[in-house]
């Protein structure tokens, strides 16, 4: 017998409503059971993904959570409410007033499917949607849809509305392995949820009831997408009484593939998410700044090829709140021929002379010399150490500035080993530079660049002189906030504001341009470095509020000749340096008032205060109370007799006349003699004036070196050579071992003693009766 379409539809009906009876019957009994339970999570613990952006608010990178999926936490507070309104609008228009489930909603979800026969339709609320995807639940079934139910009522318990609409936004499907409003707005739009328009929120609005369907980077997705955009379009424009028309040619939106998501500054976007955890991460990178650094990097490389220049890396901070603004750490990320993938300001190389600034910082900070201080550049031998340029030549006396800024290294060596403990070594450890070997490793090699140092190390010292000697960790991100930062104090003020001041005398690599043909342009404070066996060049300097570091060099550590700081690095940060200055005047942010310093003259010759005798001079600066106050011991007034014209004796005033000669140490008149330089020399001492005592400086042993134990390993030939220094009025140095005469030498000569067992005390004294002994110990050769 046929039943009545209208029974059939009361039937069922009376069958839907026991069923619905019976499915909020289970629920209350769920919700009583579950409430036992503790409270449970909103949101599976699977991971989100991380969205790393530049300090303008531009995407760099979006990654992958832990199951590869795009997943990116938005607060509701960020998401706009037209985002909200429309997601309400398509899903769950009664969200704010039901208890998790809507039995209108499911009683015309089973009207449309099962007895309209028109397309399916699942009646789930928000909230519910969200246990499911939060319990992993198959509410295709009678028992799913129950615990979805259950679930669903245990969340809104719980939970408020804002937390469970929150947590529904950030995890609903939106096509593909793209979950979360977050993450669907930057993939296809490439923009903040914050700044979406009404016309993307309501395409994004859509998705989810769909995913697979109205997939957007599907081709078979768009007429799907189309039309539902056009019907919650029109439903909008009801509901709102006015806003976005129905025509749809107001909704076109263009939509991004997964493809062309950003991937900017990878090495900068590396070291921030290594230290950063999920979620929106503010660099302080500087797009503008990153684009300079990038194009004058690449254009360097592809001009200097030829020269077999294939890498480098570059980092731009600016030293007032240490926040990086430019960091390329190769010259191309994808490059597997130069190993693009390697992080070159992160890898430790020899930094050569680029580290002898700080020799220079912690003598001035020590009372050991100011900027204008002599220095002896020649043969040195120190204990069993004999350091030599790198032109492998002597420049003879030369000022402080002057050998920093010409990278002399036997200077550097004496001034390293003029200082007190901790020395270079100990300022490096409380600098934090990392991965150092013992002191005893280094020796004095340690003033060469014998430490190795990474570029972030680098371009942070020379940071800290412009920050008065106070060191302050870099800073990547601004999101989240960083930590406290705690600096350390390594140098005063006074003597960093010195060394930058030496610094600003190093002249541009090229002749062709300097700083000082160019009004109201400052010398830019900067130094080269080129490490042991050609292998990395280095240029450092401050350039208005910015610290600049330059590496050029090979990750695999392969030499090669053109690997010289300064022409190789010099040339790539002065186009840098240029570059930024066309783009607007660099203020001058290093300034010395309130300083402890004071600019004084000082005899131009020795570096000191100038005696009566001095006749030319220049400035320096000098730290009262601290720096070396000591009167011009080279030039010396001395009387000559008239008759004679030799130096007169002291005492006698009838018949003298005062004359001013240069006395210069043996070692130094040896090296301009070698060179042809002629000094004014003072005479030699009338004969008749031996007996009364010599004023000037005692000789100087240099060697034996003081605390070497010699050997007589050579066997009886062994031969130890006597050498001293001598002023310049000496002429012989008479050699003694235990009060006996051994030999004679000239000054700036050496004596040859034939060694024997013991110990002993040699002395060496001068023909003006000046003095000075050492003690010396041979060990007899083991057989």
């Amino acid at each position: 017998m046929t039943i009545p379409r209208r029974e059939t539809i009361r039937r069922l009906s009376t069958i839907l409503g026991w069923s619905i009876a019976s499915i909020f019957v289970c629920a209350v009994a769920g919700w009583v059971l579950l409430g036992l339970q503790p409270k449970p999570l909103l949101v599976n613990q699977a991971g989100f993904s991380q969205a790393v952006y530049d300090r303008d608010g531009h995407l760099m990178r979006l990654t992958l959570s832990s199951d590869e999926k795009y997943r990116l936490w938005v607060p509701l507070s960020e998401i706009p409410p037209t985002m909200i309104e429309a997601t309400l609008l398509q899903e769950d228009a009664w969200f704010r007033w039901h208890p998790g489930v809507n039995p209108v909603s499911i009683l015309r979800a089973f009207r449309t499917t099962y007895l309209g026969g028109s397309r399916r339709v699942g009646g789930s609320t928000i909230t519910m949607q969200l246990a499911r995807q939060r319990f992993g639940i198959d509410s295709r079934t009678l028992r799913g849809k129950i615990q979805q139910i259950v679930r669903a009522t245990e969340l809104e318990r719980f939970y408020s509305k804002d937390e469970i609409l929150e947590a529904y936004l950030n995890v609903a499907p939106y096509g593909g392995n793209i979950e979360g409003v977050g993450a669907a707005s930057l993939v296809y739009f490439h923009e903040l949820p914050k700044q979406l328009s009404l016309a993307q929120a309501l395409t994004l609005a859509v998705i989810p009831q769909s995913p697979s369907r109205r997939n957007p980077l599907r081709r078979s997705g768009h007429q799907a997408l189309d039309t539902a955009r056009l019907r919650i379009a029109a439903l909008w424009a009801r509901t709102h009484g006015s806003g976005l028309p129905t025509n749809d040619g107001n909704l076109v939106v263009h939509i991004f593939s997964r493809r062309e998501l950003p991937y900017r500054a990878p090495h900068l976007v590396d070291r921030v998410l290594a230290t950063s955890g999920s979620g929106h991460i503010m660099s302080t990178l500087d797009p503008a700044d990153q684009s300079l650094l990038e194009l004058q990097l690449r254009t360097f490389i592809e001009r200097s090829h030829r020269l077999g220049i294939q890498n480098g890396s570059v980092i731009l901070l600016d030293y007032r709140t240490m926040q990086v603004k430019g960091y390329v750490g190769s010259a191309n990320y994808f490059e597997n021929q130069i190993d693009g993938q390697v992080n070159g300001l992160l890898g430790r190389r020899s930094p050569g002379s680029a580290l002898k600034p700080f020799i220079y910082a912690l003598a001035i900070d020590q009372g050991l010399i100011h900027p204008r201080t002599m220095l002896k550049d020649t043969k040195l031998r120190i204990a069993a150490y004999n350091p030599e340029n790198y032109d492998h030549d002597f420049m003879g006396p030369i000022d402080a500035t002057d050998a920093l800024v010409r990278s002399r290294n036997v200077p550097a060596i004496e001034v390293a080993n003029m200082l007190r403990p901790p020395g270079l070594y100990g300022f490096l450890k409380k600098a934090g530079v990392r991965n150092l070997r013992d002191e005893s490793f280094y020796g004095l090699a340690l003033a060469l660049g014998g430490a190795e140092v990474s570029m972030e190390e680098l371009a942070g010292l020379y940071a800290m002189l412009a920050n008065g000697g106070e060191l302050r960790p870099l800073v990547f991100s601004s999101s989240p906030a960083p930590a406290t930062i705690n600096s350390v104090r390594l140098l005063s003020p006074e003597a960093s504001y010195s060394v930058l001041e030496m610094l600003r005398e190093n002249p541009r690599p090229s002749a062709d341009f300097t700083s000082s043909q160019v009004p109201g342009i400052s010398a830019i404070p900067w130094k080269t470095g080129t490490s042991f066996g050609l292998r990395d060049a280095w240029a450092v300097g401050i350039v208005g509020p910015y610290a600049l570091g330059v590496w050029i060099g090979n990750f695999d550590g392969t030499p090669n000749a053109n690997f010289i700081g300064r022409e190789a690095a010099g040339p790539l940060f002065f186009q840098i340096v240029d570059a930024l200055r066309a783009r607007g005047p660099l203020r001058e942010m290093i300034v010395h008032q309130h300083l402890n310093l004071k600019r004084i003259k000082v005899c131009a010759l020795s570096g000191e205060l100038p005696g009566p005798y001095c006749e030319h001079f220049k400035e320096t600066l000098f730290i009262p109370g601290k720096s070396p106050i000591t009167t011009c011991s080279i030039h010396r007034g001395v009387p000559i007799d008239n008759h004679t014209g030799l130096r007169a004796c002291p005492r006698i005033i009838n018949g003298v006349t005062i004359r001013t000669y240069e006395f210069w140490p043996s070692d130094l008149l040896k090296l301009f003699r070698s060179a042809g330089l002629a000094r004014k020399m003072p005479p030699p001492l009338d004969s008749a004036c031996r007996k009364f005592a010599a004023s000037g400086m005692p000789p100087l042993i240099s060697s034996p070196s003081r605390g070497i134990t010699y050997s007589t390993a050579g066997g009886n030939g062994t031969e130890i050579p006597f050498a001293a220094v001598t002023d310049a009025d000496s002429r012989v140095v008479y050699w003694f071992v235990d009060d006996q005469l051994v030999g004679t030498s000239l000054s700036g000569e050496s004596f040859m003693w034939k060694a024997r067992p013991g110990s002993f005390l040699v002395r060496a004294i001068d023909q003006q009766g000046r003095a000075v002994a050492e003690q010396l110990k041979v060990l007899a050769a083991v057989n």
